[in-house]
């Protein structure tokens, strides 16, 4: 049986053509494109509404044409939308830097379960820094549950891909894969700096160590949200453990919502 999937781009470069490739891969889905800026009114308008599940590789609601990020919600109507849809059960994934969108909607966080900064800000009423990035790492995955999200996957698996050190609500998501590598501020760079024009920077930055979750269930109202920081590049799109991942982790949010 074909069913639909919404996945919603923009916001942050990614190669589309290996992008696309990887979604070829997942098997027997249906599947809608909705783009940036033009996505949030779509959504607005119910373009997600009755979608199995949706997929979130989107980076919205920021403006960096002055090098400094500028964050601003999205509208109403959209939030209201995605409200209704988790409100009934309907779940998502959210893959990569999406964990970055909407940093001026911290209801997006909470549902997420975690939030990078592109300026230090507040979260959940803590003063915190801007948050840390670092491509090309190569490091070890390690599954740490038995969950229909990691079913089939080997307990460990190597990946290349870019980590974050950012703000990750341990204590109220469930974990599902972490990553064998050191969460300090020495091995991540600002991403203030980077908006800035300097990238690859850690220069009079300072940051708490990290979080090294990179894969965990949450929940947003009463629906399933499955979080993946896999997925900067080709690199970890022709991953076969991202495809099983993202494959599970699509299955698991699609299934009806239980009454």
């Amino acid at each position: 049986m074909t069913r639909s999937l919404a996945v919603l781009t923009g916001g942050h470069p990614f190669d589309e053509d290996a992008f696309d490739a990887l979604l070829g891969r997942l098997g027997d889905w249906s599947i809608t494109h909705l783009h940036h800026p033009e996505a949030e009114q779509a959504v607005a308008e119910g373009a997600i509404d009755s979608a199995d599940a949706v997929l979130f590789y989107d980076m919205p609601g920021y403006d960096f044409d002055t090098g400094v990020a500028i964050a601003r919600p999205p509208s109403p109507e959209f939030r209201e939308r995605l409200r209704a849809r988790f409100t009934s059960g309907r779940g998502a994934v959210a893959m990569h830097h999406a964990i970055a969108g909407w940093a001026a909607w911290p209801e997006w966080s909470e549902w997420i379960g975690g939030r990078f900064l592109y300026t230090p800000g507040t979260v959940r009423g803590v003063a915190k820094p801007d948050s840390g990035y670092r491509h090309d790492v190569e490091y070890t995955a390690e599954v740490v549950a038995q969950h229909p999200v990691t079913d089939g996957l080997p307990d460990q698996f190597e990946m290349c891909d870019e980590l974050y050190l950012a703000e990750i609500f341990e204590g109220d998501v469930e974990p599902l894969v972490r990553a064998r590598h050191s969460f300090t501020r020495d091995n991540f760079y600002s991403a203030k700096l980077a908006v800035a024009g300097k990238m690859f920077s850690n220069e009079g930055w300072d940051h708490d160590e990290g979080s090294n979750l990179v894969a965990w269930a949450s929940r947003a109202i009463a629906a399933p949200l499955i979080y993946l920081q896999f997925g900067d590049g080709p690199a970890a799109y022709e991953n076969p453990a991202v495809l099983k991942i993202l494959a599970n982790a699509l299955e698991f949010v699609a299934s009806p919502p239980k009454t």
